[in-house]
């Protein structure tokens, strides 16, 4: 008992002089360790293996991390991060990890993930310069000036930003359906389905936004005829 007392003291001694990054290493160390202990082919089976079935495209928020919230093990959603997560048509990064997901992965599913409280929404909603930062956030500022009669008709301020919230969502995921990548997987896979959802901070809690099947109809305009 003497000795596992000391030992446990020895590692918290331990880990108190460590800087920051140091205890990441460590955490990642233990990590593992765990995996193997409770399951001894968990590596080999990552290296050789990779087949999720869902793209999730979050907010770069460190409160918001994919695999944890929805209960998933590494290998099992694919995830791509940005401020408020926003779908840009001209988003090389994005483009590419969407092309990857659908052509290579073949994913079923597609999750834009708002969340309540989201510190780029906010910025957004407000007349101060945020630097370059401005190029980004005019995007949302666009889904505000779609949405004005709604938003403003708002009174509560919280309540306000969690409808943009909600609707910056809705309106990535519109434009995840303009993109030739979604229409051509739609026309000749059927899949994936695209979903639209919020998380809320203060309860764990994921909602349901909005939701478009394989083909859903989109305006005309941004259709492409041959695909």
């Amino acid at each position: 008992m003497c000795r596992t007392i000391k030992t446990a003291y020895c590692i918290l001694n331990t880990l108190a002089r460590m800087k920051s990054f140091e205890k990441l290493l460590q955490n990642n160390k233990n990590w593992a360790s765990d995996r193997i202990k409770n399951d001894p082919g968990f590596f080999n089976r990552l290296v050789n293996l990779q087949m999720p079935e869902f793209l999730w495209i979050g907010c770069s928020d460190s409160r918001v991390p994919a695999n944890e919230i929805t209960g998933t093990n590494p290998g099992e959603i694919f995830v791509h991060r940005n401020i408020s997560n926003l779908v840009i048509q001209n988003d090389l990064n994005l483009l590419s990890v969407l092309q990857y997901a659908v052509e290579v992965l073949h994913v079923k599913h597609i999750i834009v993930c708002g969340h309540y409280g989201c510190g780029g929404i906010k910025a957004a909603m407000d007349n101060i310069s945020m630097g370059d930062l401005d190029k980004w956030l005019v995007n949302i500022k666009d889904v505000y000036n779609l949405n004005k009669s709604e938003v403003d008709a708002i009174e509560n301020e919280e309540e306000r930003l969690n409808r943009m919230v909600e609707l910056n969502a809705k309106h990535q995921l519109l434009n995840l359906a303009k993109t030739t990548i979604i229409q051509k997987a739609w026309k000749h896979n059927k899949m994936p389905h695209l979903h639209a959802w919020a998380y809320s901070l203060s309860d764990g809690v994921l909602r349901t936004v909005f939701d478009m099947p394989p083909g859903s109809p989109i305006d005309k305009i941004y259709e492409f005829d041959n695909l």
